[in-house]
């Protein structure tokens, strides 16, 4: 796995700027996030995370990964409702992933031009799809296009290991997480990382 080229500046810049989360990168020195190049495949996996542990998501993912053996939009199509659910996936969740896969097999999202967009207009356009979120989005943007200033302020596992870093009573408010993340610019989603990495004994994956 080769990790993002920003990843040892981000680290560096974390540590000066912040000593109390400097402790948790010095924690996992050989850890790094891991991102993958099919966007199809990282959407997916994003939807099966939602609202839910990693601990959990990764138990459901397995299994449909499994079932699958090919993680593509066709596959996710033809697979039975049932099938699915057994995999652990509510209606609702099996609902989202047939309707991300039609918007691929229909060309409805196109990948190869967000290179040139901002953070926002790729979270615009992909929250046009039925099942993704800001979250979801968010967590494509971080995982998959590799972008380095991701601050996810609907994650419940960001503030937690922000409060468990700092000793504050959980949950603070998104306005204080914001007005602490501003130390962390321009590398938020390698601190998002770290915050995960703290709390859950495999690194996060989508």
């Amino acid at each position: 796995m080769k990790k993002p080229n920003f990843w040892e500046k981000a680290k560096k810049h974390l540590i000066l700027n912040d000593k109390e989360l400097g402790k948790i990168i010095r924690q996992y020195p050989k850890d790094f996030l891991f991102t993958k190049s099919d966007p199809f495949y990282t959407l997916s996996r994003s939807i099966i995370g939602q609202q839910i542990s990693v601990k959990a998501a990764q138990a459901v993912w397995e299994k449909y990964e499994n079932k699958l053996k090919n993680v593509t939009p066709k596959n996710t199509l033809s697979m039975h409702y049932m099938t699915l659910k057994s995999c652990g996936l509510s209606r609702q969740k099996i609902s989202y992933l047939k309707s991300l896969s039609k918007a691929f097999n229909e060309q409805r999202i196109n990948p190869n031009k967000w290179n040139n967009y901002t953070d926002e207009q790729i979270i615009d356009e992909l929250t046009l799809i039925k099942g993704i979120g800001r979250w979801t989005a968010e967590m494509f943007l971080i995982f998959n296009l590799c972008r380095p200033d991701i601050f996810p302020l609907d994650d419940l596992g960001l503030i937690k290991g922000i409060c468990n870093c700092y000793n504050l009573n959980y949950p603070i408010t998104k306005e204080h997480a914001l007005k602490l993340s501003l130390k962390w610019k321009p590398y938020r989603s390698v601190a998002t990382w770290y915050f995960w990495r703290s709390l859950d004994p495999i690194p996060v994956e989508y």
